[in-house]
């Protein structure tokens, strides 16, 4: 990875007309600006189908789309819609933020509207077949979940619970126009994000995408691959995850996902994951691996436990998933997310990788100490800086809440006013861009100076997340402009 910077932004945040952000041409602008300005990378959230709390780290699937992402404008283009259906529904009327709701109960019914006026073709028909690995159960999965009126699979009969044959091949068999509806969602989505993607690479812009560690309880992937995960008789997990108890949790972190069966996974030589990781690679041009630690060791909590103080130390499958993974993507770029508890194994198994690792720099300044290896000074070359991700405050909204000791040492460090908050920002901006780190990565937020109103997610909260977006038109040809000068000043423009 050369020298060089990119742009934090979730799809879903981008302005549009039809209450989320989507494929759309606010995307196409995007990737203008992002060449404007000088950079070589966009960085996204998950893009796949989400489920209850919209949180793209719990999708209903790690390969499908997330159907809310299909651009209508692209629909009415050709011929599926017109404009006066898609103005006839209210999306709300809050333009900075999303209204999941009304998504929920409008976005389906134009697709719906779509595809009864599709005509499949020979593209289509190539879709469903390169797609065939994961797209049947997805569909299934979400037919039978709309029958069982929204239940997690697990309150299923026993008989869609447990996958029996001939009960999936008459739900099949009755429901064959909503399966395609499925599969239509699919092509959809996979075809825009393909065009989204051809132009970007016009513009020689790269996108950087995010998978998140494990896969939802209540995910097409743990119904229809049991035994990839530790799971009882009755396909509930035997243990699920979490972080250990430390000085900052004494009870730990319970996540709830169901844990891999690693030893079942290793038989296959990691068949599943690799068709993931495959997959990822068509999607993305850098793929980010949120929970890098989960590799080398992870916590298995007893499922009917509350709290992860009973939870034990697993070791993961180590190299030996990455030396398959090179042999079947030898070609992959991965930026690891190495965040959190440092540990030996962690670390030998980074560098035995050889991926870049994480720096947040808002991480140097909360009870700092000049050791940290999240400042600047202790930066690696073979790394990637970020002032904050989408689990961090804004830098403005940081700022404000920092201590006075933690202020003025943060001042004094990147040179800056204590007092004046804005100039703080881009002077944080700017010791991100000095670092030695090889990628810098700045959320658009921190470039337009917003605060709380902009946060992206706050852990351990279930409310108010992922809806912040962007007000139509706020970006300048100024802004480009200065993130242009600071990307050419510290040598990362390509």
């Amino acid at each position: 990875m050369k020298r060089s910077a990119g742009i934090l932004y979730p799809i879903f945040s981008l302005s549009s007309r039809y209450g989320i952000g989507c494929f759309s041409k606010e995307a196409y602008e995007f990737i203008d600006f992002l060449k404007k300005a000088g950079q070589t990378y966009w960085q996204i959230l998950p893009i796949h189908s989400t489920g209850f709390g919209d949180s793209p780290y719990q999708p209903v699937s790690a390969f499908a789309g997330n159907p809310y992402f299909i651009s209508l404008e692209d629909l009415i283009q050709d011929g599926l819609l017109t404009e006066q259906e898609c103005n006839s529904y209210d999306f709300g009327h809050d333009v900075e933020h999303i209204n999941y709701g009304a998504l929920y109960n409008y976005r389906q019914d134009l697709l719906k509207q779509a595809f009864v006026r599709f005509q499949p073709d020979d593209a289509y028909e190539k879709f469903l077949k390169d797609a065939s690995y994961w797209l049947k159960d997805y569909a299934l999965y979400m037919v039978i979940k709309q029958q069982q009126e929204g239940k997690s699979w697990n309150d299923w009969p026993l008989e869609a619970r447990m996958r029996k044959p001939s009960y999936l091949k008459q739900i099949e068999t009755e429901n064959k126009k909503l399966m395609h509806f499925y599969y239509f969602q699919q092509y959809e989505f996979a075809k825009q994000w393909q065009k989204l993607l051809t132009y970007a690479h016009s513009q020689e812009i790269q996108i950087i995408g995010d998978i998140p560690f494990y896969c939802a309880m209540d995910s097409s992937d743990v119904w229809a691959h049991p035994e990839i995960f530790w799971m009882d008789e009755d396909y509930l997990p035997k243990y699920v995850a979490g972080t250990l108890p430390d000085a900052f949790s004494p009870t730990g972190q319970r996540w709830g996902n169901p844990v891999y069966d690693w030893t079942a996974l290793k038989k296959t030589k990691y068949d599943w994951w690799m068709k993931r990781m495959q997959h990822a690679q068509k999607w993305f041009d850098v793929v980010r691996i949120d929970h890098f630690h989960g590799f080398s060791e992870y916590c298995a909590i007893p499922y009917e436990e509350e709290t992860a103080e009973n939870g034990i130390a697993k070791k993961g499958p180590g190299l030996d998933f990455f030396n398959v993974l090179k042999q079947v993507c030898p070609d992959i770029e991965i930026i690891a997310e190495d965040l959190g508890t440092n540990t030996p194994e962690k670390e030998k198994l980074l560098k035995d990788t050889g991926f870049p690792g994480m720096n947040v720099l808002q991480f140097a300044f909360t009870g700092w100490s000049h050791d940290s290896y999240y400042l600047t000074h202790n930066h690696k070359r073979n790394s990637v800086v970020y002032t904050g991700t989408h689990d961090n405050p804004t830098t403005l909204e940081w700022f404000e809440t920092l201590n006075e000791g933690d202020r003025i040492f943060a001042s004094k460090y990147i040179h800056t006013d204590p007092n004046n908050p804005g100039q703080f920002v881009w002077d944080f901006i700017r010791e991100a861009y000095r670092s030695v780190a090889n990628l810098t990565i700045v959320s658009l937020s921190d470039y337009l100076v917003k605060g709380k109103e902009a946060r992206i997610n706050t852990p351990g909260t279930s409310q108010g997340n992922w809806q912040w977006r962007l007000v139509p038109h706020f970006l300048s040809d100024e802004l480009a402009y200065s993130i242009r000068d600071l990307t050419e000043t510290y040598g990362r423009l390509q």
